[in-house]
């Protein structure tokens, strides 16, 4: 299939047939499985015999659950035959109001629509994978002379080639370093390339062949480049050949400095192919899945293999997994996984998984090439297999203890606050500036999970308060996060309301707080003020109460200590929100307020005027000389920096 033709392009969304869309049951209110039934037989009537896509919505219009079906008749058909499903699948029945449906070419399609639908809605009836970054690959640039190699999140853009996925960002630095070392190839940004007149620390110690200053040339440069890309896709034994014999002939040649520093760099491949922890030789581009669980707990292990060689692996733990068996977790889970990842030629899971079929032809069509999956059964593959699930059943055991240890330090916070029961959502808040100048308002998240780093906030303060004012400051913040919550969320069933706020600050900040929590009309919420004791010691902190009370901790409280880390954890986000807003500050122009002055455009004018100053004083002809500015636009530009009395 074409890359115009997935169900996730225009094109494709153009050819969906949905005229059954968004059928509905009128004076729905409480889940009544009658209703449910009702509703969802209404829809069946209409429903064709083809692949497709169907969402179950509540009474309010909010996704449900999103499934992919061969026939969508014969499927949604099941659901109105209450006594063949699962409680879970009743009380989904019992909810459900309204259906929209959307019917595709095949069945591989659809496969593909579902997994799309199911990251963007996050039904709370479907397995989520549940996971807060985006996975970092290797860039090497080919939109310059001498391409640089970086570390790169995000959407692709840059013309390069890309390596990845990486299993963590330590993976990349490591992977880049041996990339220094072993070809000398430039980290450094094409800015900083161009203002050095001598070479930079790297070449000293031997990690960058110096292209800034002509050291090497473009030629050389480019062969180095070459083998780097031979690395990386595994070929390292070609690169190790052709270092031994560079060496050889250097030290034929007498040439002893040379020879050494062919040494090094085989001396550094070599160290490289031997730390590998886990072992792929022969298995070139491939993942690996294992599953893992116990207690309605699941943990999927992954282990990323590119070139035979080991990219690090992740735990991941997808919730809303109760009542689904092992391998519709895994299918549900690898789908979701690979909406946002390059699916590799080869998958490798630890059990039949049902439609594996499908999911390959599904995920053939995505990557535009083959793609397999299949259960090792002997071999080299399935030791690696072995490995995967002994580290999947280690990082479930150790999950479950953190949480047993959270749920009990939870406990012991609604005991000490007077909570009425465990909190499973805490905010905690912080500001950060200097002087009151690029004033930031900071908010993290933590539950019984940890810190759930996809809810964090930042504020921007836009009002106009006094320079270092702290009250001003978290008004600002309060107001506009609660009056948020009640305009998204007004009947609380989201899981976005605080169950407790933790405020960094005394006396002032806690009366400060709940005066805006009076005004916004919230009173079922508790707040914490958190004071720095005296002279300032960590372990000493006061948590002031509501009602003047106050209570300290031992120093060696374990709740003291988890109080301690979410506090750190507000004041480490806040500060790099302030240190980013600061930096963005520094180098920001003053075309930036110039109405209708864009990115484009404004490299546009320093291209032809070199500094904003010299825009600011040019004259109105001058302006309508620069590329890509109109006579209109050169006259407002004009205009702003020149009014007239």
């Amino acid at each position: 299939m074409s890359k115009a033709d997935r169900p996730d392009s225009p094109n494709a969304r153009t050819r969906f047939d949905e005229a059954a869309a968004t059928q509905a049951v009128k004076g729905a209110g409480k889940p009544d499985i009658e209703a449910g039934v009702a509703a969802i037989r209404n829809v069946v009537k209409t429903l064709p015999a083809r692949p497709g896509v169907y969402r179950m919505l509540d009474a309010r219009g909010e996704v449900l659950y999103v499934g992919k079906a061969r026939a969508l008749k014969n499927r949604v058909t099941n659901y109105t035959q209450v006594a063949r499903l699962t409680k879970r699948l009743q009380r989904m029945v019992a909810q459900t109001r309204s259906m929209t449906i959307v019917t595709t070419r095949t069945e591989a399609e659809a496969l593909l629509l579902e997994a799309q639908l199911i990251k963007r809605f996050r039904p709370p009836y479907n397995v989520l994978l549940r996971d807060d970054k985006s996975f970092p690959f290797i860039l090497l640039r080919e939109d310059h002379d001498f391409p640089q190699v970086r570390l790169h999140r995000g959407a692709r853009r840059t013309k390069g080639q890309y390596y990845g996925p990486f299993a963590s960002a330590g993976s990349v630095r490591n992977t880049l370093n041996a990339l220094q070392k072993l070809f000398l190839l430039r980290s450094c940004s094409d800015g900083f390339m161009r203002g050095r007149d001598r070479p930079c620390l790297l070449y000293q110690i031997k990690r960058c062949s110096a292209p800034c200053v002509g050291r090497i040339s473009e030629e050389d440069y480019a062969e180095l480049v070459e083998d780097a890309k031979l690395f990386l896709a595994g070929k390292s034994t070609g690169v190790q050949k052709k270092l031994g014999q560079a060496m050889a002939e250097a030290a034929e040649k007498q040439d002893y400095e040379l020879a050494a520093i062919y040494r090094d760099r085989l001396r550094a491949l070599t160290y490289i192919q031997g730390s590998q922890t886990v072992h792929a030789e022969g298995l070139g581009d491939a993942d690996v899945f294992a599953l893992a669980s116990k207690a309605s707990s699941i943990c999927v292990q992954a282990f990323f293999i590119r070139g035979g060689q080991n990219w690090g692996h992740r735990s991941f733990f997808p919730t809303h997994v109760e009542g689904l068996s092992e391998e519709e977790v895994l299918a549900d889970f690898l789908m979701q996984f690979y909406e946002d990842v390059p699916p590799p030629k080869t998958i490798l899971v630890d059990r039949d998984l049902e439609e594996s079929d499908l999911m390959g032809e599904a995920l053939s069509e995505r990557a535009e090439r083959k793609v397999a999956l299949s259960r090792p059964q002997r071999g080299p593959r399935r030791k690696l297999m072995e490995q995967a699930q002994r580290n999947a059943s280690e990082a479930l055991e150790r999950r479950m203890a953190e949480t047993t240890t959270q749920a009990r330090l939870l406990r012991e916070m609604a005991e000490t606050f007077e909570l009425p029961e465990p909190p499973q959502r805490i905010e905690v808040y912080d500001n950060s500036h200097i002087m009151g100048t690029n004033a930031v308002g900071a908010m993290i998240v933590a539950g019984p999970e940890g810190f759930r780093k996809n809810n964090y906030r930042k504020f921007n303060i836009k009002s106009d308060i006094t320079p270092g004012d702290d009250f001003g400051m978290m008004k600002e913040v309060l107001t506009r996060r609660f009056a948020r919550l009640a305009k998204e969320d007004p009947d609380r069933d989201k899981g976005d309301w605080p169950d407790l706020l933790l405020i960094d600050g005394g006396k002032g900040q806690l009366s400060a707080a709940l005066e805006i929590m009076e005004e916004a009309g919230v009173e079922d919420v508790s707040v914490v003020g958190v004071a720095k004791g005296p002279d300032r010691n960590a372990g000493r902190e006061i948590f002031h109460l509501p009602g003047g009370r106050e209570i300290s901790f031992p120093p060696n409280a374990p709740l003291l200590f988890y109080l301690q880390r979410l506090r750190d954890e507000a004041h480490r986000f806040a500060i790099g929100s302030h240190r980013a807003k600061r930096a963005k500050s520094f180098t920001g122009s003053t075309l930036d307020e110039v109405p209708g002055v864009g990115p484009a455009r404004k490299r546009a004018l320093l291209m032809h005027f070199g500094t904003a100053k010299a825009v600011k004083s040019a004259a109105l002809d001058d302006l309508e000389r620069a590329p890509g500015i109109s006579s209109a636009m050169a006259r407002q530009i004009y205009d702003y920096f020149h009014p007239r009395g």
